[in-house]
């Protein structure tokens, strides 16, 4: 697709063949913090996060969003064909994952439609906005047909939809922090860590991040 960068074209000491695969775990994950990509799979230690409530209540949200989505919400922004749990994977992009629905327009045009166990406060996080922008990307890929757009489905405000564009260069701004993750997967490479010291009162890492 014109305007989108593939790792082999970017400037990184990865091996663009290595098989090595992200997903949009591991990008949420690296967009809280790049060195859990370190601790999680340089070091091989886990972080639990069966243990934490959200985690637990997500999934049992998209086991039951069936029973929660209506189709109108669909309906009303002109989709007339709809995928679920969708496994897809790019090789060339190095990522993979399960699209909670596929969504197709009219128009020719596809998107991505991502459930979370959220309230919507305004603005949408940038860990869900490239969420989107990575299923889109896999879409994409794998169709053969243009993703401009994304949706997010917040389910603790009532199934509120939100519609979130997506431009070429989000696709090589996620493409870059793919890159990263593979040289710290590939090689070691320590990250930076986050900006938000708030963020490490409650981190599981907190102890060996130095």
């Amino acid at each position: 697709m014109t305007g989108i960068t593939t790792i082999s074209e970017h400037n990184y000491a990865v091996d663009p063949d290595s098989g090595v695969f992200v997903t949009a775990s591991d990008l949420l994950e690296y967009l809280f913090c790049p060195r859990f990509i370190y601790f999680m799979y340089g070091l091989g230690i886990s972080q639990h996060e069966d243990r934490r409530y959200k985690v637990v209540k997500g999934r049992e949200v998209h086991e039951g969003r069936e029973k929660t989505n209506v189709d109108y919400l669909r309906k009303r922004i002109g989709c007339i064909k709809k995928e679920t749990d969708v496994y897809l994977s790019a090789p060339k992009y190095h990522i993979k994952g399960i699209v909670d629905e596929v969504l197709t327009f009219s128009d020719g045009t596809m998107a991505p439609l991502d459930y979370k166990f959220a309230e919507f406060n305004e603005k949408v996080f940038k860990t869900y906005r490239f969420q989107s922008v990575f299923y889109g990307l896999l879409i994409q890929d794998n169709y053969e047909c243009h993703v401009n757009r994304g949706f997010i489905c917040y389910t603790r405000s009532k199934n509120l939809l939100k519609e979130l564009l997506i431009s070429p260069a989000d696709f090589d701004e996620l493409q870059q922090m793919v890159c990263e993750m593979l040289n710290i997967i590939q090689n070691g490479y320590y990250p930076r860590g986050t900006e938000s010291s708030a963020k490490c009162i409650d981190c599981c890492y907190r102890r060996i991040c130095v």
